[in-house]
């Protein structure tokens, strides 16, 4: 697992998730202090995922067409710019909220282009899926331990334009690694053939729903986490960001997201260790854990208390990661895992610009701590929603196979004949998937778990 290209594709992704980790600092500080309230936080994080989740589903297929490590370092090169011009508006005090969100957007564009190809990189750097997503989960998390507390002391002592230029430095290191990665060929039969022309685009994006509508754990999962998305995550990005920086500071926000990391660390670790049979149900029971950050929020309670929810929170989140992505890629066919990865996480971040934008009128309505505690109440319905669904908790774990030659197309045709039950499929496969990154995990936009990952990802976790 740890070659010299896994290990600069391990680097590039620790680096964004650094970058990514200090944003929301950034955003609510920076925000807050040129006097706008919540709802303007949660506009500039809807702004990404509104673009990242309407435009990932065609970065999917263009992902699949193209070479996607180009695709990866031209997406960096492109947030290096933005938010280089974001640090200039926040050190100039020029600071409008549409330009903020126009900016947030084009990286939501650029990050729509990077994430699909995340799903299919990791197979082909590492035998050891698992671990590879276990350690490249504990990297970010490593990150993520840094980038808030970093993030508190550039607002405290600079400003926020100083986060933002971090932020653009790690997309440049980033774009640096990945242009440096060798990867290896692509196995015959994991391109898409038989498309050309005009109609090519199209037939891709449908073969690739109809790929992943055949998979009834996968768009179930998909289902519930919209509604994470709406009841849980999206209020709870903003609104904890928003709630702890008024009380207590950027520094003892920049704290409770460090302890976020410390957990993610510890669910990574947990999954370098633990290979259960049924990922998802086992995952599944790791979300529990999550209820216990916005609890503490919108109790009210210490800072202490506040970090220990989170530290449960990530270690949970964490562990679903990771189970939820290896699943994605050592079951889905590599001819179609860059669509499914895009209409995965498509699906997952579809309600989180939803969730976000309306977190400052419900906050407004009904009071930030009376949301946080119901955004609680909700994080243990998540999980019994995805237990009781049968295709969830039953899915068998179906490592990938050796690697060797014709073993992308072998894999394919394995992964089928696993979905439909053993017999070969009628017309387009019936294969189980696995997913790339967590529905939690957002990709390349701003969170407070913020896929990436991995992810960005139920992002994840915005993600890169």
């Amino acid at each position: 697992m740890w070659s010299r290209d896994f290990a600069l594709f391990f680097v590039a992704r620790a680096v964004a998730r650094l970058g990514d980790t200090m944003l929301p600092v950034a955003l609510a500080a920076g925000l807050l202090q040129h006097g706008y309230g919540a709802g303007a936080v949660g506009l500039a994080m809807a702004a990404t995922s509104v673009a990242f989740a309407g435009l990932v589903v065609f970065g999917g297929v263009i992902a699949d067409r193209f070479s996607t490590q180009k695709l990866m370092i031209g997406a960096d090169l492109v947030r290096l710019g933005t938010q280089s011009l974001a640090a200039a508006l926040f050190y100039s005090g020029h600071v409008v909220l549409w330009e903020v969100c126009a900016i947030g957007f084009v990286n939501g564009v650029a990050g729509a282009v990077f994430q699909p190809g995340v799903a299919s990189t990791v197979p082909r750097l590492a035998s050891d899926i698992q671990g590879a997503n276990g350690a490249i989960r504990i990297a970010e998390s490593a990150a993520q331990l840094a980038g808030p507390a970093l993030a508190g002391v550039l607002v405290g002592f600079a400003s926020p334009g100083g986060v933002f230029a971090a932020h653009a430095a790690t997309y440049a290191v980033s774009a640096l690694c990945l242009l440096l990665l060798r990867l290896p060929p692509l196995a015959p039969g994991s391109r898409p053939m038989g498309h050309v022309g005009g109609s090519a685009f199209r037939a891709d994006l449908v073969e690739g729903w109809r790929e992943f509508r055949a998979r009834t754990w996968l768009w179930g999962v998909i289902a519930v986490w919209c509604v994470y998305m709406i009841a849980v995550w999206g209020p709870s990005v903003p609104l904890v960001a928003t709630e702890v920086v008024q009380q207590h500071g950027p520094r003892a926000y920049g704290l409770v997201n460090s302890a976020l990391g410390a957990g993610t660390v510890i669910g990574g670790l947990l999954a370098l260790r633990l290979r259960p049979r049924r990922m998802l149900r086992a995952g599944a029971l790791s979300l529990f854990a999550f209820a216990g950050f916005p609890a503490t929020v919108g109790a009210g309670v210490g800072i202490p208390a506040m970090a220990a929810g989170a530290a449960l929170a990530g270690a949970g989140m964490s562990f679903w990661g990771v189970m939820w992505a290896t699943s994605v890629q050592t079951q889905v066919p590599p001819d179609v895992l860059n669509r499914i990865h895009a209409y995965d996480v498509a699906g997952s971040l579809a309600m989180m610009p939803v969730g976000q934008a309306l977190a400052g009128p419900a906050a407004t309505a009904l009071g930030a701590d009376h949301v946080l505690l119901a955004a609680a109440a909700m994080s243990f319905a998540i999980p019994i929603s995805l237990l009781s669904v049968p295709a969830i908790r039953n899915l068998i774990r179906a490592d990938a196979p050796t690697a060797g030659p014709g073993a992308g197309a072998a894999s394919g045709r394995a992964r089928r004949r696993r979905a439909d039950g053993g017999h070969p499929p009628a017309g387009l496969a019936l294969s189980d998937t696995r997913r790339a990154q967590t529905p939690g995990d957002a990709p390349a936009s701003s969170d407070l778990l913020s896929h990436r990952p991995a992810r960005y990802k139920p992002t994840d976790p915005l993600p890169q």
